[in-house]
């Protein structure tokens, strides 16, 4: 068990010294007065548009006159995607976001990560009301995208608490601390005692499986009379398992026994936000969640030609047909967040918080068997608990603002200003012996398709970290609009770092604006890379481990960065990531019916975060006896990884929106959409090996080429193209959707001869709604054309049981047909 003292430096002085800078630079006396909201560009068509929050304090900046690109997105438009999950969701609505379908991945399959601008996914920072939310306990350690990160996951938010959504699509580290390197995802729940809905959704893949439905209520109190609210939001749901898995080809008689494609869940969710007026100034508020998922995720099958001669007839006898382990799942997810906020006589706005956000998952192995222990013992568990892993995040934030009128301005000044105290913990506890027992006799050991955690994996880790932030925003002329934001933070495991952003809008007319930002940005590695371990052990015989090789038990797997075989091996102690932003853009409203928005961008990332090649052979003898001189004798190893600040990478891209309404009075509204996504990834350096590595003699790779070529760069579509239209006519209303998901390459580890680059696919969805009095019915079809990705070249398709690629941005599960009817008041 490792422990991380407290770091006793306390840095809010750095609040007190920006703050009294900034007010003496203001120095006037009308610098105290109270002033209405800063003035918009005059005569603007948008000022009717609902005002954002998110990258900005100001209270009046709307997603048409935002200093930044940002994506509004309503609950309607959610709901018309067809899907029961928020993350699948936002990918159909918001080009720059990639949610892929991957399978046989463990756990990543029902957990699954989304990426914002083609950046890892613990590089966007998810904020509910405005407060981090907390992320995952899972850490993805396979081979799919997101591959080394433990992000937050959007699935355990319900649809039915959704008001809208904020995207923005820019560097937000100065604003709001690590992980906003991509931009921030800001979930804006509903609020007030008045409407309410009653939903049932039901669905099914037109072949595969995969039938789903869903229960969902969503309603408000008031409490007091009209002096506070409760608002309360359930679902519950499950989908079937699906599967695409094909025959192996050496053994046609088996037919087909790999089952492939999206885990079996089941799920259950409780949302409640709430508030209340505790004077006419002052308010109580508090929103909460607790979400338990059950997943069953399939491993690879275990063909019964294939058994180990050792163990062939006692594995025979409990499964002559061969099986396939079945990963199972139960995550429970729970947050609260509690403040008090409000406004003083002379205008000062102030929130004052406390943030619980955490994530437990329970990991058991079912139909599976433990080889050494049938060996040795001569029965073995056919299901294994495995272990559990935890992530918890606790914060307190003040936040002060006001809107100041300085006399040599000719507009008010928005000053922000606050602090924050974060703590983060994480944690792995033990499973069963016997799902990680190994035995003596070469015979593989651990549970089959996850082997569970040992004591050696076990302990409880935190860290905790002092922010304090300013910002100043406001029009400088009634055309130019301006931002500054610098933020201070001190962890006590890596020490301080300092973001600070840059942004601005010129209104040349009412109806064009040009736009650009620049930030510079950072992400903490998360207590999972810094601690997470998953170690598990075989049995080399004499006749088994070769020339030169000792006989015994040798561990294998991921060792965190302060194990001390790890720093032999070039480990070190993680540094954040850091990251320069620049974005230029333009507004471009020609009419009153169209809106265009065109930005570019490039993000520079340094020391980013990944998890290396596995660094083989360690049994050679001369690594052993390099372990042995640094005083490793009692622990051996075969292979190892970890984590490592190893590479810097560039993202250049750029985004297009427009929109446009046509009006054709009785017969009905047309709102047409089209938004695109360019977006390319390189790896601009990786730092050489470790010379311990070198020293060796042996071929040991710290990032491997896949990695390099593919999971960091090209194995997301670089292009993604929307076209939407919602027309309303009446009581009907019509929705489509048709997506373009660019060309994407994966990379094999073992020859480039082994790579494939997959066509760009289109994919339609569609529906139609009746509104009556207070009913919805609605009919639709996701992937109308039963649209499929290519299959995978049959070198990479394990014997042709696995015909599809993981990386697929859609999936593979083709065309689903889906009803929901809503009653709402």
């Amino acid at each position: 068990m490792k422990k991380k003292s407290l770091h006793k430096k306390i840095s809010i002085s750095v609040t007190t010294a920006l703050s009294t800078a900034l007010l003496l630079a203001l120095g006037s006396p009308a610098a105290a007065q109270d002033t209405t909201q800063n003035p918009l560009p005059p005569n603007n068509p948008k000022n009717l548009q609902a005002v954002i929050v998110t990258g900005t304090r100001a209270q009046n900046r709307t997603d048409s006159t935002s200093l930044s690109p940002i994506d509004v997105i309503p609950a309607t438009a959610l709901q018309s995607t067809g899907t029961n999950e928020l993350a699948t969701a936002l990918a159909r609505l918001i080009p720059s976001l990639n949610f892929p379908r991957p399978a046989a991945t463990d756990t990543t399959d029902s957990q699954r990560p989304a990426q914002l601008r083609g950046l890892a996914p613990d590089e966007v920072l998810v904020l509910v009301d405005g407060k981090r939310w907390h992320t995952s306990a899972l850490v993805n350690t396979d081979g799919s995208i997101g591959r080394g990160s433990a992000p937050v996951d959007l699935n355990t938010i319900p649809l039915s608490a959704i008001d809208h959504i904020e995207v923005l699509r820019d560097g937000a580290s100065a604003q709001y601390g690590s992980d906003a390197i991509a931009g921030v995802i800001n979930i804006i729940l509903k609020h007030g005692a008045q409407g309410g809905s009653i939903e049932l959704d039901g669905g099914q893949y037109d072949k595969g499986g995969g039938r789903q439905w869903l229960g969902s209520a969503n309603f408000g109190i008031p409490l007091a009379g009209d002096k506070g609210w409760l608002r309360i939001s359930v679902d519950d749901g499950h989908q079937d398992p699906t599967n695409h898995g094909g025959a192996d080809v050496r053994y046609p008689q088996l037919g087909e026994k790999q089952v492939f494609g999206d885990p079996s869940v089941s799920q259950h969710n409780l949302f409640l936000n709430s508030q209340y007026d505790i004077t006419n100034n002052v308010q109580f508020y508090a929103f909460g969640s607790y979400h338990e998922r059950d997943a069953i995720s399939d491993e690879l099958y275990r063909n019964p030609y294939l058994y180990s001669s050792a163990i062939a007839p006692a594995i025979s006898a409990i499964y002559p047909n061969g099986y396939q382990p079945l990963l199972q799942a139960h995550s429970t997810d729970q947050a609260l967040v509690a403040g008090v906020r409000g406004t003083t006589p002379d205008g000062w706005r102030w929130d004052v918080s406390a943030n619980y956000g955490g994530n437990r998952v329970s990991l058991d192995t079912i139909n599976t068997a433990n080889y050494a222990f049938l060996h040795d013992f001569g029965y073995t568990p056919t299901s294994f608990f495995d272990g559990t892993v935890s992530a918890a995040q606790q914060a307190v934030d003040v936040d002060i603002a006001k809107d100041l009128n300085v006399g040599w301005l000719p507009n008010s000044v928005t000053l922000a200003f606050g602090a924050e105290y974060l703590r983060d913990t994480y944690s792995i506890g033990a499973g069963d012996p016997s799902s990680y027992y190994v035995g003596t006799s070469g015979v593989s050991g651990g549970a089959q398709g996850f082997s569970g955690y040992s004591p050696v994996n076990t302990g409880s880790w935190s860290r905790s970290d002092i922010a304090e932030y300013v910002s100043l925003e406001t029009n400088l002329t009634d055309k130019l609009g301006t931002s500054v934001s610098v933020r201070h933070e001190d962890y006590n495991d890596f020490g301080n770092t300092v973001s600070g952003a840059l942004a601005a809008r010129y209104d040349f007319t009412d109806r064009f604006a040009l736009r650009a930002s620049a930030s510079t940005g950072f992400r903490a590695p998360s207590l999972a890379q810094e601690d997470y371990s998953q170690i598990g052990s075989l049995y080399l015989t004499p006749s088994s481990a070769g020339p030169g090789i000792a006989p015994g038990i040798y561990q294998t797997g991921l060792l965190p960065v302060d194990n001390p075989v790890a720093q032999l091996l070039g480990a070190q102690a993680l540094r954040p990531e850091k990251s320069h932003n620049y974005t230029i853009g333009a507004v471009f409203n020609p009419i009153d019916a169209l809106t265009l928005t065109f930005d570019i961008y490039q993000i520079q990332i340094y020391n980013r975060i990944v998890l290396s090649s596995t660094l083989s052979g360690l049994n050679d003898p001369v690594v052993v006896d390099y372990l042995a001189s640094h005083g490793i004798t009692d622990v051996a190893y075969s292979s190892a990884q970890y984590f490592t600040n190893a590479v810097n990478t560039r993202t250049q891209g750029g985004d297009l929106v427009g929109s446009y309404r046509s009006d054709f009075g009785n017969d009905g509204v047309l709102n047409s959409t089209i938004s695109y996504n360019y977006n390319r990834t390189q790896v601009s350096g990786v730092e050489p090996n470790p010379p311990q590595l070198d020293a060796l003699g042996l071929q040991l790779e710290r990032v491997s080429y896949r990695d390099v070529k593919g999971l960091l760069a090209n194995s997301t579509p670089r292009s993604k193209l929307i076209f939407n239209e919602n027309y309303t006519l009446g009581h009907w209303v019509f929705n489509g959707n048709l997506t373009r998901y660019g060309s994407f390459t994966a990379y094999s580890n073992e020859t480039y001869l082994l790579n494939q680059t997959f066509s760009p696919q289109w994919v339609l969805d569609l529906a139609g709604s009746y509104n009556l009095d207070n009913w919805t019915f609605t009919l639709g079809v996701d992937n109308a054309t039963n649209s499929y990705p290519d299959k995978v070249i049959a070198a990479n398709n394990n014997n042709g049981t696995i015909p599809y690629s993981e990386f697929s941005p859609d999936g593979f599960n083709g065309r689903y047909y889906y009803t929901k009817v809503i009653y709402h008041w």
